[in-house]
């Protein structure tokens, strides 16, 4: 079992090593800030659609079973900071790269 995740693990870092290469003779980053606005854009985008499913689903939930409102807007209000810190790490990711 060991040699064969000591193989597994080898083989990762084989196809690693051209991800950490550098690259010299690159000209100037003009695709990297296309490419920044459009992964903002994604995410952003498929973020709003998340939201507002969730938003739906805390509604009908709340409609369906009043009693329980209380506890179905917390956990609602909790998937929706998780969908809007996923376009957040995007925002940081897109800044630490560009």
């Amino acid at each position: 079992m060991f040699s064969r995740l000591s193989l597994l693990a080898l083989f990762l870092l084989a196809m690693a090593s051209p991800m950490f290469a550098q690259g010299q003779g690159q000209a100037s980053g003009g695709g990297i800030v296309l490419t920044n606005a459009f992964a903002m854009a994604i995410a952003s985008g498929l973020c709003a659609l998340g939201q507002g499913k969730a938003v739906a689903g805390v509604a009908e939930g709340i409609a369906r079973n009043p009693g329980a409102g209380a506890v179905i807007r917390g956990i609602g209000l909790l998937g929706l900071i998780f969908i809007e810190s996923l376009a957040l790490y995007t925002l940081v990711i897109i800044f630490v790269k560009g």
